[in-house]
């Protein structure tokens, strides 16, 4: 009855996608458990490049069932044009679960999100603009809509009207936009039921009879442990739990059958949007490791901001997620740099901080502490074993291994799933 989870442990893009499709040949089960569209998954087969941004990576694995759990917001429009976009490329979709408890995303909070983040000005977020948080806040509200409630008028419209009481005032008054109407909304989602129907199941229930049945459930994390709501760089962070601990919320399954917790992070370090990020580039590295690792959002296409490698968020991952293993992604990003730093502390005000400082203001003033490794110049695309690295790309996983309170058990050295070395295998 394994049940792994698949976590990003910096502030996502890490490579989740790609950890969780290497995986989908060993499991059974693969598991959205939080997020929403606001994130992208890449994943590359045979060459052939797949941009998830709803859908768990597990819908690209022949004989995996694919679950969307209570714990995920879902834009059902765009769930339909993933799902189109995939069978249009011959992928079977027609396993995939989705949880009636799971919240709908209104296309009101879609203006809503927008509105309020030109509003904010300089204090804004940096959100994608896809209703995320203003759904998560309606859930929080209770004036929320779930899945099950498209499949009952009466209640759909209640609830509608409900939420649209407060929000058109905002919408009106504050933002100066025009009103929402209840009927258009309504007949929006009423639209949208059917095709959705069929996939709609009590998908707690059947994850914890597959895990009773020996079957192997992998949960992945949608965002990453820097963006958790409760753990990550506040208010600069997504509007769920991202972390381990989401699973459970998320998907109805108990912390007790989670056997690995598998973190994803870079050989650097990427971010999207605003908020501190202590080891961030703004010179002509900066522009190579965006430009040589491909570091563009799959999700709106935004230049991802880069740095090297914090081993204080890396040992800040380990502990809050309590991780079993560490997927280090993109090593070969970094061939042919003469001298690798990476950050082990932060200088804060003169004050040296080995982990992450708890205080927001702290962190904002942190600037980090070096070590410097040696860098290679020997090509190591592709390679899939440890020792057919060069010695200086072994010696700088080994030291990132030893900081960041983890074993590194994969290594990826190309985009492809087969661009991988196993160090430890990720399901017993």
């Amino acid at each position: 009855m394994p049940a792994l989870v698949v976590v990003g442990a910096q502030w996502g893009d890490e490579g989740k996608g790609k950890a969780t499709d290497q995986l989908g040949s060993q499991v059974d089960y693969v598991v959205k458990f939080n997020g929403g569209n606001n994130a992208g998954h890449t994943v590359v087969i045979d060459g052939e490049k797949y941009a998830l941004h709803l859908l768990p990576s597990g819908i690209l694995s022949p004989g995996v069932t694919p679950v969307i759990g209570n714990g995920v917001v879902i834009d059902i429009e765009v769930l339909y044009q993933e799902l189109d976009a995939l069978e249009s490329r011959g992928v079977d979709t027609s396993k995939l679960l989705i949880s009636g408890s799971a919240h709908v995303i209104p296309s009101y909070n879609r203006a809503m999100d927008k509105v309020t983040e030109r509003f904010l000005g300089k204090r804004r977020i940096g959100t994608t603009g896809r209703g995320i948080g203003p759904t998560y806040s309606d859930k929080i509200n209770r004036v929320g809509i779930r899945v099950w409630d498209l499949f009952d008028e009466k209640i759909l419209r209640a609830k509608v009207e409900g939420a649209l009481e407060q929000k058109n005032h905002l919408l009106v008054k504050v933002y100066n936009r025009r009103e929402v109407l209840v009927e258009e909304i309504v007949q929006e989602l009423l639209a949208l039921a059917e095709r959705l129907r069929p996939m709609v199941h009590d998908t707690a229930l059947v994850l914890n009879k597959a895990l009773d049945e020996g079957k192997t459930v992998l949960f992945e994390g949608g965002q990453a442990t820097m963006l958790d709501i409760d753990h990550g760089t506040y208010p600069f962070v997504t509007s769920s739990n991202a972390t381990s601990g989401g699973v459970c919320t998320g998907s109805g399954v108990g912390p007790t059958r989670i056997n690995r917790v598998i973190g994803v992070i870079k050989a650097y370090t990427t971010r999207v949007g605003e908020g501190p990020f202590p080891t961030e580039l703004f010179d002509e590295m900066g522009i190579h490791l965006q430009k040589t690792g491909g570091e563009f959002g799959v999700t709106t296409g935004r230049a991802r901001r880069c740095g090297w490698y914090d081993a204080v968020v890396a040992r800040y991952a380990s502990r809050v997620n309590g991780l079993t293993d560490l997927v280090l992604t993109k090593l070969d990003v970094l061939t042919g740099i003469e001298e690798i730093p990476v950050c082990v502390a932060y200088d804060v005000d003169g004050v040296r901080y080995d982990e992450m400082p708890t205080d927001q203001s702290a962190y904002h003033h942190a600037k980090p502490i070096y070590e410097y490794f040696p860098g290679w110049t020997e090509d190591i695309y592709g390679v899939q074993k440890f020792e057919d690295l060069p010695k200086n790309a072994q010696a700088y996983v080994l030291a990132l291994e030893g900081i960041s309170g983890c074993r590194i058990s994969s290594i990826g050295t190309g985009p492809g799933r087969e661009h991988t070395i196993v160090r430890h295998e990720l399901v017993d």
